[in-house]
């Protein structure tokens, strides 16, 4: 099956093909607005939805004139969660492909494509996911922080879900406190690798019993730690309070998904979302992984973000749980 796939829930415009004969994708195109909503310090909606509608048929235009071009058998489109008027964007253009092409359309969640994105690598190799499940799977990204579970079928359960920011949302608000551009988690990080982890003690909000996530008190912290300094101290410790932040933000995370390996007992481990480039993040989970004896699948750094690839490789391995033939999108869509 060659699958193509376009991904529009919130600032980066995408399109990808997937030829499944090869197991590779032939075309993966984003078009990326952060300097655009940079000067915001966080995304416009309204800037999204006219920039979205600029960038898709520019990357139609490149994908339909290359040279290896080859009309798709299934047209798939992120449906959801996401900004309602970036995802009626999106699935306008797929309708449009899907109706001129005379292919069928499919609805692919977009959580269910961050949460699959770290079976890419076993898929491409030809490698067996026997062994692998129960599978248990951090996603941690702008807009959402979950916790959950997969079986052999790739049907899933929520163990666990922020109630308030997400971990990207967090990184991002703190970055932004701290003078950092948008998006932050990247500023923040390099500025990590400079600074003491241990500087500073913000809270991890951690209760083994109740399987959430929470990173107010976290902001608020960092909001109340810089008011007691004075700017130029700021500027010069900036390094060890993004280091101390960050590592706040990592042990939270890899805290939550230690307690429930021990409590659920999976075969694998995953991370994926944005955030799960960070590389303290990465270590700690290495970590983990080796203590628990569980391998540890993590989404390839191209396959993180937001890309239409993960929608293409969800909708080639996971046809049953879409929504076929889709003429609405879901903003609040759930995993």
């Amino acid at each position: 099956m060659c699958v193509l796939a376009i991904e529009s829930s919130c600032d980066e415009s995408a399109l990808a093909v997937l030829d499944g004969e090869s197991r590779r994708f032939t075309h993966e195109f984003i078009s990326s607005q952060a300097a655009i909503h940079r000067q915001f310090g966080g995304v416009v909606p309204e800037l999204a939805s006219r920039e979205h509608r600029k960038a898709l048929p520019e990357l139609i235009k490149r994908w339909e004139e290359s040279s290896s071009f080859a009309v798709p058998d299934l047209v798939a489109v992120t449906h959801g969660p996401g900004l309602a008027c970036a995802l009626g964007t999106g699935l306008d253009a797929a309708r449009q492909l899907a109706d001129f092409y005379g292919r069928p359309l499919l609805g692919i969640n977009h959580l269910k494509g961050h949460a699959l994105s770290p079976f890419i690598p076993l898929w491409q190799k030809n490698q067996p996911r026997s062994g692998l499940f129960p599978h248990l799977g951090l996603l941690a990204s702008g807009g959402n922080t979950l916790l959950f579970s997969l079986d052999e079928n790739f049907n899933s359960q929520i163990l666990a879900k922020t109630v308030d920011d997400a971990a990207g949302e967090a990184l991002d608000k703190g970055a932004r406190m701290l003078g950092l551009p948008y998006p932050g988690g990247s500023p923040m990080e390099e500025l990590a690798r400079l600074g003491d982890p241990k500087a500073y003690n913000f809270p991890r909000a951690f209760t083994p019993a109740i399987m959430k996530f929470s990173f107010s008190g976290l902001k608020t912290s960092l909001l109340y730690q810089l008011r007691k300094m004075q700017p130029d101290e700021i500027e010069r410790r900036k390094a060890d309070l993004c280091a101390s932040y960050l590592q706040a933000v990592c042990d939270a995370l890899v805290e939550k998904i230690a307690h429930a390996a021990k409590e659920f007992k999976p075969k694998s481990i995953g991370l994926s979302g944005g955030v799960s480039q960070n590389r303290i993040l990465r270590e700690q989970m290495e970590r983990i992984c080796t203590n628990l004896n569980l391998p540890l699948l993590l989404a390839p750094e191209p396959y993180c973000g937001d890309n239409a690839s993960m929608i293409a490789f969800a909708a080639a391995i996971d046809e049953d749980h879409g929504e076929k033939s889709p003429t609405r999108f879901h903003p609040r869509l759930r995993l």
